[in-house]
């Protein structure tokens, strides 16, 4: 803005700075009404429909700009984007080219023509590098390492949009679309087919979604991923159940191969031993992981618990299973029969209800 700014027009980008876009768009109306030759009102105005998705009035508001004042260099900007929106590559290219000639010092101009760039997928390549003119020209600017990000996402390079990110939230830690971002790869990490080493991702997953939510609460599709992050949480928990049964089919010799080494009952050290493998597994695969987890994840967790049947019903049977392992452990059996029926019936309707389980998750 100049220093001959209306004020109707600085309360205007006062108000785009809060995000508070249909307030402004009021006051710039006001303003036009008063001087329809106002170059900054239209400049602003064309901002707040761009950033309302409302292209072909975005490029009515920069046309009108332009019209009055051609080399207005923030209306070439915002033009290339709306250009870009509205199926238009090559205008959009030669407006991002006569950004950059009206102040080839701004980051703007090459990140309008990163964008410009983007429309074409032959030409994808050539979008990372004034994307990344625009970061050195700017270091410290979000806007010009998202142009950055954008870039490097559709080039498919995952270490340019890791990168993006993380200077992002070292600009801004609260920075709601980074956090966003951040969970994201995070969760996708987590559920990467085969699950390598889902297990200890998954609680670093929920745990960014969970930060990304405290930027901003009123995300629903965040809200979702981190239930679904904690539902993938407490499944494992039930595995955790069946391996302390398996231990305990093995300690509780439930399972003969031979004579003396399966004679009943089972020694009592070989039982005290499986207990404290089952107390290990318990401490270090849940108890341990739920202490670390933010009171968000965990206020998740047990909302989960509260409202939906499947994790109640994942819950009940990992307390189920546990408590069979110990019973087939604890008590010195001289008979197989009633300790493998305990372990079949705890054993199959949990494999059953897994399957189950995983196909309805599906549809």
């Amino acid at each position: 803005m100049t220093a001959l700014t209306h004020p109707l027009v600085e309360q205007a980008d006062a108000l785009i700075q809060l995000d508070r876009y249909d307030e402004a768009r009021t006051l710039l109306g006001r303003r036009l009404a008063q001087d329809p030759a106002d170059v900054d009102a239209w400049v602003r105005l064309a901002h707040c429909h761009l950033t309302a998705r409302e292209f072909e009035e975005a490029l009515t508001a920069t046309g009108e700009a332009l019209a009055l004042a051609p080399e207005t260099y923030e209306a070439h900007y915002i033009r290339t984007y709306a250009l870009r929106r509205t199926g238009r590559p090559d205008e959009a290219l030669a407006e991002a080219h006569e950004t950059i000639r009206l102040d080839p010092q701004r980051w703007k101009g090459y990140a309008a023509l990163s964008e410009a760039l983007g429309a074409w997928q032959p030409r994808w390549p050539e979008a990372l590098e004034p994307a990344r003119t625009a970061v050195r020209l700017a270091p410290d600017s979000a806007s010009a390492h998202y142009a950055l990000w954008k870039a490097g996402l559709i080039n498919g390079r995952s270490d340019v949009v890791r990168q993006a990110v993380a200077d992002v939230l070292r600009i801004d830690p609260h920075d709601a679309w980074a956090l966003n971002e951040r969970a994201s790869q995070a969760g996708w990490e987590a559920s990467d087919p085969p699950l390598r080493g889902a297990g200890a991702k998954l609680p670093a997953a929920a745990d960014a979604y969970a930060t990304a939510l405290a930027a901003d609460p009123q995300d629903s599709g965040l809200r979702r991923d981190l239930d679904k992050a904690v539902f993938r949480m407490l499944r494992g928990t039930r595995w955790l159940a069946v391996l302390c049964l398996l231990m305990a089919a093995v300690a509780g010799r439930l399972f003969p191969t031979g004579d003396a080494p399966t004679a009943l009952p089972a020694p009592l050290g070989i039982r005290l031993y499986a207990l404290a493998l089952m107390a290990a597994v318990w401490g270090f695969g849940a108890w341990r992981r739920y202490r670390k987890m933010r009171s968000g994840v965990r206020l998740s967790l047990w909302a989960l618990v509260r409202q939906f049947g499947w994790a109640r019903l994942i819950l009940a049977q990992a307390a189920w299973v546990t408590l069979t392992a110990v019973v087939i452990v604890a008590v010195p059996w001289s008979e197989r029969l009633v300790p493998q029926v305990l372990f079949w019936v705890a054993l199959v309707p949990t494999l059953l209800t897994a399957w189950f389980e995983r196909a309805a998750m599906r549809s």
